[in-house]
């Protein structure tokens, strides 16, 4: 039985940006999106536009409406299609990487991850060699991070 894993734009978007989307694929094999994130994904002109046509993504319609609704007094669209989604099916991982969004996932008991973590398991499993060169280059193309928590996490990881 394969992971039900669903994303947010933001870690699409970061990963995409410097070519390592390929990380999703061959951590869980199959990426699960919600509508809006789709949306957002197609509506950018920004890396992470082909994102939604690779065959490993699916690209699921939330049904409780009224969760959405509810969350998007604190998250945008996106965020809340995705936590509703995750609610809904009964996710294995959600990826989330604004701290809203990640602190709201917990909130319901999910089992959130954010970009950093993906590169994390992604360096262990040697999948990629390193993690600063990727950390670099995303914050390089606009991603923002803090120093100190780069600077503590690439501590942490060695680099």
């Amino acid at each position: 039985m394969s992971l039900i894993v669903i994303s947010n734009a933001t870690p699409i978007i970061s990963l995409s940006s410097v070519g390592c989307e390929f990380i999703l694929k061959e951590l869980f094999g199959h990426i699960i999106i919600a509508q809006a994130v789709n949306r957002e994904l197609k509506a950018l002109d920004k890396p992470g536009f082909s994102f939604c046509d690779y065959k490993w993504v699916e690209t699921v319609s939330i049904q409780n409406k009224e969760i959405t609704d509810f969350l998007m007094k604190d998250l945008d669209k996106g965020e809340a299609e995705t936590i509703a989604l995750a609610k809904e099916m009964e996710a294995d991982v959600v990826i989330i990487d604004e701290n809203a969004g990640y602190q709201i996932a917990n909130l319901f008991d999910l089992p959130v991850v954010r970009t950093l973590s993906i590169l994390k398991v992604a360096k262990n499993k040697n999948i990629i060699r390193q993690i600063r060169p990727v950390v670099e280059e995303m914050i390089q193309k606009g991603r923002w991070y803090s120093k100190i928590v780069i600077d503590k996490f690439l501590r942490d990881m060695g680099e």
